[in-house]
């Protein structure tokens, strides 16, 4: 795919509320990323975030409000046609499919593409995450925590997203495998993949990130540049534990 450059964000998010039944879950969030970005999305556990993305990638309908992706508007649209515009979601809990060999499972974060563009991406895809070659015939469901997040990472870039958008990469893994979680994203972002990032571990999410919001009960109260935030008073307080 041709990287295009943007004049304006590559994903704009306005004013979207978003219900599940007579719960007012997102409450008139707004945000953009522009390209070449890592942008985060921090908050206390229910407090929208994983909502936001779910909503962007198509799974939920806002009940107002607008997205715009790569400058066109993609509020209506179903997961199915979102991802081969180029956005692709690594989802929370991994959810690889687990009956299925390592190699099955990238072929399915494929499935927008040609065989040859497959086969392409495979190979990239295992240079970039060696421990899967390894287990290329291997039942998904048997790796490790930290295997399967790798997993799940590569089936979303398997349709080589202009946007990828990371679902709390790092819940449940040992520390040494946070830390490589997060070498990982700093990789894809030299390598000028942009990404929106949705992580509980605030010191780690602010850490490689270029801007960020923080989201409490469906709003967003706070945002800036990373770093500004992660000297703020009340965030370092109310999620960096200091």
């Amino acid at each position: 795919m041709t990287k295009q450059e943007y004049a304006g964000p590559i994903l704009k998010v306005e004013d979207i509320h978003v219900y599940y039944g007579a719960i007012h879950a997102i409450k008139g969030i707004s945000l953009e990323v522009y390209q070449d970005e890592i942008v985060t999305l921090i908050g206390a556990n229910g407090a929208g975030k994983s909502t936001t993305l779910n909503t962007i990638a198509g799974l939920l309908k806002p009940r107002s409000g607008s997205i715009e992706f790569c400058e066109k508007p993609i509020t209506h649209l179903g997961a199915s046609k979102i991802v081969p515009a180029g956005l692709s979601l690594c989802p929370e809990g991994r959810r690889v499919f687990q009956q299925m060999t390592v190699r099955e499972n990238l072929e399915m974060g494929g499935f927008t593409r040609t065989p040859e563009e497959i086969d392409e991406s495979m190979e990239d895809m295992f240079q970039r995450f060696p421990r899967l070659k390894e287990r290329e015939k291997q039942i998904a469901g048997t790796l490790s925590g930290g295997e399967q997040q790798m997993l799940a990472m590569a089936r979303a870039l398997m349709s080589k997203p202009r946007l990828l958008m990371l679902d709390e990469p790092s819940m449940g893994l040992a520390p040494i495998l946070v830390e490589q979680i997060f070498g990982i994203i700093q990789e894809l972002h030299g390598a000028g993949v942009t990404i929106l990032l949705v992580e509980q571990n605030a010191q780690m999410a602010l850490s490689v990130a270029d801007r960020a919001y923080v989201l409490e009960t469906g709003s967003i109260s706070m945002s800036g540049p990373a770093q500004e935030l992660a000297h703020n008073d009340a965030v370092r307080k109310a999620y960096l534990g200091s």
